[in-house]
């Protein structure tokens, strides 16, 4: 599990990298992201399952379509969101008993 989640950092960063490529040549690579939106949110979608995955492949689409939100790195702050705060996959939580 480890291993997955170090994996999707990777593949994470990588992704945010590819979004912000539009930046090399202004005006000109504009374009790309015709192609990259709905390929970028579906990446997310696939990434990450369930109605938090959706949601994230939607402001996905909506940050890599429109001009200028690029350097936001969404795949980054997804897995932050996952491993971080939500704490997703990790077998070191403790747990009490109610009774």
């Amino acid at each position: 599990m480890i291993k997955d989640k170090y994996k999707k950092l990777g593949l994470s960063l990588l992704f945010d990298g590819l979004g912000m490529l539009t930046y090399v040549i202004p005006g000109i690579l504009e374009f790309a992201d015709v192609i990259w939106a709905p390929l970028a949110a579906w990446l997310m979608t696939k990434m990450y399952k369930g109605n938090v995955g959706k949601a994230a492949g939607v402001f996905t689409l909506v940050e890599e379509a429109l001009p200028g939100l690029d350097v936001i790195p969404t795949f980054t702050i997804m897995w932050v969101y996952t491993y971080v705060f939500k704490k997703e996959n990790v077998k070191d939580t403790i747990e009490v008993d109610a009774s």
